[in-house]
């Protein structure tokens, strides 16, 4: 019979913990379908785990549920490397919610491969098309500043500024969680963005993460506006319109809560904009009232209404 077929991973990636937080994460890109779905794994509190090469997949939730438990990344990996007879084809590599690190790449994985450690990360890549990749990757997380999602993707393109995988580019993911355990831990999920087949993954991945800040943006000024804090507020909303001006959504919802606070005349040139876009906002802004989601002032909406002329 024909050896098993893996799914065919070859490609760099990044497990990192962020010393100062407590937070998780995996970055990945490469030539082949959705990465993300087979390479990238984490949890809450408990690991991050980049499963690639001639992937075993079961690496990533078995060595989460094993981490869970308490066991630290070296054991993990070196367990499940040990009842793995194709662990010459894999490359793995593991943080634990502590930072211990583990990594493997098998001697039989496709050159240039290798792979490099630091404090709390690890950097490892197969099928590249030089071996400076993954120094590379080291010494551009080690420089970058932000936050850990900016940190890993500074990573992932010095990575690719190297040449990257030979076969070109196709997908990337991110994924970074918080560093408490959680018994819901998606709630503790706090970046899990993908690209699935794009000509420059890279530049999409980091244009998605722009439009998450700039929903995390709304968010807060949703939560602030809860608390009475209006100015904070709408400085919130504004932050997040000038992160995505593509985007009519996020200040058509400013708008809203410009004219549920009776300021009707901040409300009317943003609207205004959003109308002149697509017409079908006022539809949505007509039918708010009976969800609860904006005052029922009849003669305001006659108002807003003649904003489409």
């Amino acid at each position: 019979m024909p050896e098993r077929r893996f799914p065919f991973a070859h490609t760099f990636s990044i497990v990192a913990r962020d010393p100062k937080n407590g937070e998780l994460g995996v970055a990945v890109q490469s030539h082949w379908f959705s990465t993300g779905s087979i390479v990238a794994w984490a949890e809450p509190g408990v690991g991050a785990i980049a499963t690639q090469s001639m992937a075993e997949v079961s690496y990533g939730p078995l060595g989460l549920s094993a981490m869970r438990e308490g066991k630290p990344a070296s054991v993990v990996l070196a367990n499940l490397l040990a009842k793995d007879a194709n662990r010459e084809v894999r490359q793995v590599a593991m943080v634990d919610g502590k930072g211990t690190v583990a990594v493997h790449t098998g001697q039989r994985c496709i050159a240039e491969a290798g792979h490099q450690t630091g404090y709390q990360y690890s950097v490892q890549a197969n099928m590249m098309l030089r071996n400076t990749v993954w120094p590379a990757m080291a010494a551009a997380y080690e420089a970058a500043k932000g936050s850990l999602a900016d940190r890993l993707l500074a990573a992932l393109d010095a990575a690719q500024a190297q040449g990257g995988d030979i076969r070109g580019q196709q997908s990337a993911a991110l994924l970074v969680v918080s560093g408490e355990s959680h018994n819901e831990p998606w709630k503790g999920v706090l970046v899990d963005l993908r690209v699935e087949d794009h000509s420059e993954p890279l530049v999409e991945l980091r244009r998605l993460l722009t439009v998450q800040h700039a929903y995390e943006h709304m968010n807060r000024g949703d939560e602030l506006l809860s608390q009475g804090l209006i100015d904070q507020a709408f400085s919130a909303y504004e932050q997040a319109a000038a992160l995505a001006p593509h985007l009519h959504e996020l200040p058509f919802w400013q708008a809203v809560t410009l004219l549920d606070s009776g300021r009707e005349q901040e409300a009317l040139p943003i609207l205004k904009r959003v109308f002149q876009a697509n017409p079908n906002w006022m539809l949505l802004l007509e039918r708010l009232p009976a969800a609860g989601l904006l005052k029922d002032d009849r003669r305001m909406l006659r108002r807003v209404r003649k904003l489409l002329g």
